[in-house]
């Protein structure tokens, strides 16, 4: 399969906004979702599903983004996931970033088989960070910016990685969840989480007795 082009976008209205999400799969951190809508004259080059791309690559052409798109970001934060449960809450940041843009589009373009409960016309397409440059280049703004607020929080909260593993379960992130303990920055509605929970709740309840 060749990078994401244009060829699904042809045939919708302009503007046309594509919108993804990053960070759905990890036990700490927000959910962050992109709407981006492209000038299909001049946008930056190299434009590929996010996680096909280095960092450096991914930085470059978010730069590139910032001049020449325009684009929201919407987050829902950890306390929202628990809330809401993780599939809501990556509806809710969608919503949130095709808002953020600031003007309605014609029509939305939405990785995934669902879109979230809106008015505005919009159609999913699954895979559609592979296929479509405009969900592609959201995918590339959400995950750029929330790896961004996971490296700011990696300083706040040392020893669980979050500076290079982004919030996702790795043996070292589940070592260090086993070790130290939820932050509040993890998600108790997650399994891994609750079982360090409960597991640190094990020595006050023999300490009690």
């Amino acid at each position: 399969m060749g990078r994401p082009c244009f060829k699904l976008e042809r045939n919708h209205p302009l503007p046309l906004a594509g919108v993804d999400e990053a960070g759905c799969a990890p036990l700490a951190g927000p959910v962050v979702a992109a709407a981006v809508v492209l000038d299909r004259n001049k946008f930056p080059r190299g434009i590929d599903d996010s996680k096909k791309l280095d960092l450096a690559m991914r930085e470059a052409i978010f730069a590139k983004l910032q001049q020449q798109a325009r684009f929201g970001v919407g987050i829902c934060t950890v306390e929202e996931i628990d809330t809401l449960n993780i599939y809501w809450a990556r509806m809710l940041a969608m919503i949130r970033a095709v808002e953020a843009l600031g003007f309605e589009p014609a029509m939305v373009l939405v990785d995934g088989n669902r879109c979230p409960k809106w008015e505005r016309p919009s159609v999913p397409i699954i895979a559609g960070d592979a296929k479509c440059r405009s969900i592609a280049a959201a995918s590339i703004v959400a995950k750029v910016t929330r790896d961004r607020i996971m490296a700011q929080y990696a300083e706040e909260h040392p020893g669980y990685g979050w500076d290079s593993n982004r919030g996702y379960p790795t043996p070292d992130h589940r070592r260090a969840l086993r070790e130290l303990g939820p932050t509040p920055l993890h998600r108790r509605s997650f399994g891994l989480v609750r079982e360090a929970l409960a597991a640190a709740a094990q020595p006050m309840l023999f300490a009690a007795e």
